[in-house]
């Protein structure tokens, strides 16, 4: 059977590396995307040159209907999901005096509704062969918190929560749950961040650096390729030693 992996959020940085990661491992890759098709598209044109086959699809994850449809198109269109890498999120740097209800709900409904609807739409696949991987993309926030980062470090704490309560649940099926946490990666989800600040990061690193997108990659593909695999319900950091 083929394995096909359905990547949310594939259309950033990390999305794109994973993408690229998986294709050349010989998956098949559906390559989901909210708002930016042009890169996600380019995504696949790369691939389908290279030999590999990818599709497109576009859903707004915090949308169970949404995600069903996806699920289905991509049963249709590539067979079943083997793989699942819950990518998908975005980044807000606010004091938390000022995040609004609409902004908290929002960081939620993305990062952890987005991978509940995901998680459950490819289970029922997985159930019945026995077999699957699933990959939640967190980040070291989650773990020690970040200073105006209050809600982006509650959400990625609540996916590191998931990964191991359903790791323990899905493990007598065969299943296994794994969660990648990266520190300060190289993407312009910190665009936001002023060049003084990223130097300050990347020299707190004992590495003396920041991550690429590629490293993260390379982790993820390691992590969710183990077919029978003994590594389930693990938080990896990939962070130059930030977190130790």
């Amino acid at each position: 059977m083929a394995k096909t992996v359905l990547i949310t959020g594939a259309s950033g940085g990390i999305g794109l590396a994973l993408v690229e990661a998986f294709g050349q491992a010989g998956y098949q890759v559906a390559i989901h995307y909210r708002a930016n098709r042009a890169a996600a598209e380019t995504a696949r044109s790369a691939l389908a040159a290279a030999g590999g086959r990818a599709i497109c699809c576009q859903a707004e994850i915090s949308d169970r209907e949404q995600v069903r449809a996806m699920l289905a198109d991509i049963e249709r269109r590539l067979g079943e999901v083997t793989h699942l890498v819950n990518n998908a999120g975005f980044a807000q740097q606010k004091l938390f005096a000022d995040i609004t209800e609409a902004e908290w709900d929002r960081m939620f409904a993305v990062h952890v509704r987005g991978a509940f609807h995901c998680c459950q739409a490819a289970l029922p696949a997985m159930l019945r062969r026995q077999r699957g991987s699933i990959l939640n993309i967190s980040s070291m926030w989650g773990q020690i918190g970040a200073s105006c980062e209050v809600h982006y470090s509650a959400a990625k704490a609540a996916l590191i929560g998931l990964t191991k309560a359903l790791a323990k649940e899905l493990g007598p099926s065969g299943i296994r749950v794994n969660c990648l946490a990266p520190g300060v990666i190289d993407t312009a989800m910190n665009s936001d961040l002023t060049k003084e600040a990223l130097a300050e990061l990347a020299a707190a690193s004992p590495l003396g650096r920041l991550g690429a997108p590629a490293e993260v990659a390379r982790l993820a593909l390691f992590l969710a390729g183990q077919e029978d695999g003994f590594v389930t319900g693990q938080v990896v950091g990939i962070n130059g030693g930030l977190v130790i």
